[in-house]
């Protein structure tokens, strides 16, 4: 009997095992990132310039961002400001521990901050001139000058929390080699434009009110994959190799809205595609070409033909949702070829029988950029057409996007280039057109003695919310009058997941899919 009562526990044993292993891999979840936040090249929030949704879920945010634009606590629980603007005191959360061990509390504050001095991220923290720790959990920020966009800043993903100590002890290779945040996920691995794999942080416990879930995700390990091209991204999610799409590409919206096992969702936009115009190098150092290229730009006919009518055309630099976008009809940016004809006329580019252009013997040649990725090449193939129509011979050059943003910091190899952005802030016209940042994020090389008034009466100058739509709305309307981009669409956001494997919050507490959410999500 004996040996039969050890094969019979064996085999129980056996048995056990195969059914822990088979949770396990329940709990597994791949996700594809947004086809825009594709080759970021690092998980530092601090000097990094480009992020993705992944870095919600390393670090801890202060506040977070519900899709109504209320502001809500997260590793900061409440928070006060004097009625001149120029005191915050903030309370932090307590008992919550970096994936390395180390406390957070108000000293990793007062350390944190001044790491943003001379980084491209600077301006979400100029403001703030000095840190005080009042006591372990209450900091307080003496200001500059008043900043009414103070929660804004403080609820982007550039603002998560990194370890201190892991920060100074991996130096410039912090957010490559490794990223050590307090959120409900720690990273394991991060293959440059490839994927980046996560594994559940077991004692998070820093859940917002933004989640049902407070304590550690449901998703035990999470993959995320970075795939540009979208039959790619398709296949993957109807042949049962990822579980969710955070994008859903335009041209399979309808054909994934009709599987069975797929519930695809839509939410308002906050991504706007635009072209900027490279100033400083001919011939658009003319403002006349320049205007004539944003004209040339047929935004209805991408909306209709591209995207099925789905999202809106843009015809200013900020989406509709911002008020700040809420400037004069005359200075929208919006098709018209006769105009953009004649200004090429003026500007001494004399058209062929052809339709093509030149001046001096110098053909109206230029080059247009943009980054691989399915959606990016449709519409760039689609404004080259477009600009052929006025005149212009465009050039694509297609790169790779965790290398494009290093390529334009050449300043003159780009003329035009095929671009988004996805930010619900104003700030972003700071970002993409301040002399401070020229090559990139300064695409458009822009600088101007007028416009720089203006953008830094918009980012300092303001006491109040209304006296920074104010402001901010004229830097807007004086950008839009010197033409240095072309506004293209605005997309909504659309996610899809499979109903056979997860289970999806009916209601995001976000402007997008992210740490809040993803909290929440739970696997079949």
């Amino acid at each position: 009997m004996k040996p039969f009562t050890t094969r019979l526990l064996a085999g129980a044993l056996l048995s056990s095992s195969f059914l822990v292993a088979g949770f396990a891999a329940a709990q597994d979840v791949t996700m594809v990132m947004p086809s825009r936040e594709v080759g970021a090249p690092t998980y530092d929030p601090i000097r990094g310039t480009k992020v993705n949704v992944a870095s919600t879920l390393i670090y801890d945010r202060m506040v977070l961002q519900d899709a109504d634009q209320s502001y809500h606590g997260q590793l900061a629980t409440s928070w006060e400001v004097t009625e001149d603007g120029m005191e915050w005191v903030l309370n932090l959360r307590p008992g919550v521990t970096f994936h390395d061990g180390e406390p957070f509390n108000a000293e990793t504050i007062a350390w944190w901050i001044p790491k943003f001095t001379g980084t491209e991220n600077a301006f979400m923290t100029d403001a703030i001139e000095t840190v005080t720790v009042v006591d372990d959990l209450t900091v307080k920020f003496t200001m500059r000058n008043p900043d009414p966009n103070m929660l804004s800043n403080m609820a982007t993903n550039f603002m998560g929390v990194p370890s201190p100590k892991a920060y100074e002890a991996m130096g410039d290779d912090y957010g490559v080699t490794g990223a050590v945040g307090t959120g409900p996920f720690k990273l394991e691995s991060f293959t440059v434009g490839q994927d980046t794999v996560l594994i559940r942080n077991d004692d998070y416990t820093s859940g917002s009110d933004l989640s049902v879930n407070k304590g550690p995700a449901h998703i035990a390990r999470l993959t995320f994959r970075e795939i540009a091209d979208d039959s790619t991204a398709y296949l993957e999610m109807r042949t049962g190799g990822v579980d969710m799409l955070l994008s859903v590409p335009a041209d399979f919206r309808e054909t994934m809205e009709a599987e069975a096992d797929i519930t695809v969702v839509t939410m308002p936009g906050r991504e706007l595609f635009y072209m900027p115009i490279n100033t400083i190098v001919a011939p658009f150092d003319d403002i006349r070409v320049r205007e004539a290229a944003a004209l040339a730009v047929n935004q209805p006919e991408i909306l209709d033909n591209l995207f099925g009518g789905i999202g809106a055309v843009a015809d200013t630099f900020l989406t509709d949702a911002l008020l700040e976008g809420n400037v004069k009809d005359e200075l929208r940016i919006s098709y018209d070829p006769e105009r953009a004809r004649a200004l090429l006329d003026e500007a001494g580019w004399v058209a062929a029988a052809d339709g093509t252009r030149s001046r001096d013997g110098t053909a109206l040649t230029v080059k247009l950029w943009t980054q691989n990725g399915t959606e990016f090449r449709r519409i760039t193939e689609v404004i080259q057409a477009q600009l052929a129509e006025v005149g212009f011979t465009a050039a694509i050059t297609v790169l790779d996007p965790s290398s494009i943003n290093a390529e334009y910091r050449k300043e003159t190899e780009h003329q035009l280039a095929v671009r988004s952005y996805s930010y619900e802030n104003a700030d972003i016209l700071d970002w993409f057109f301040s002399a401070e940042r020229l090559g990139y994020p300064n695409v458009s090389m822009w600088t101007d003695e007028t416009a720089e008034e203006l953008r830094i009466k918009a980012m300092t100058g303001s006491r109040t919310w209304d006296e920074r739509v104010a402001n901010f709305t004229d830097y807007h309307e004086y950008v839009l009058t010197q033409f240095v981009f072309a506004p293209i669409y605005q997309p909504v956001q659309s996610y899809a997941y499979s109903t056979d494997t997860l289970m999806v919050p009916d209601v995001i507490r976000s402007t997008r899919v992210q740490s809040q959410t993803i909290l929440d999500i739970e696997v079949k």
